[in-house]
């Protein structure tokens, strides 16, 4: 099973484990961008024929609330992914310089499932 952990606050861990939050969303950021989205070998975005980026297929996510050691964490199957391009008041995409380089901004959107397991501290 592949993972993807993520660390996420409290309420938010609390409406996944309850079944009220069915999904999660993540900024595709140059520095997450590995984490989220298959990478040529020149490492620019792989896109599927419609040209939107083709994300790494996770199994599950595994939560953490926060940064200690001692801490509530769950992992939960996602039953989608996708990655959304975000879109200005025009329709154009959202586009920004990072280091020089030009980056249109996107957002990682899992659909969650079940709870598969937990650990309340």
């Amino acid at each position: 099973m592949k993972v993807l952990n993520l660390i996420i606050k409290q309420k938010f861990f609390d409406l996944i484990i309850s079944g009220e939050k069915k999904q999660e969303f993540r900024e595709v950021t140059p520095t997450t961008v590995k984490k989220y989205l298959q990478l040529d070998e020149e490492g620019y975005e792989k896109e599927d024929e419609n040209g939107y980026a083709i994300p790494i297929k996770y199994d599950a996510i595994r939560f953490f609330v926060g940064y200690n050691k001692d801490r509530d964490s769950a992992l939960v199957e996602i039953k989608d992914t996708i990655c959304e391009v975000e879109f200005n008041e025009f329709g154009n995409p959202i586009i920004y310089e990072h280091e020089g380089e030009e980056w249109v901004r996107e957002t990682m959107v899992y659909t969650l499932g079940k709870v598969l397991e937990k650990s309340i501290k």
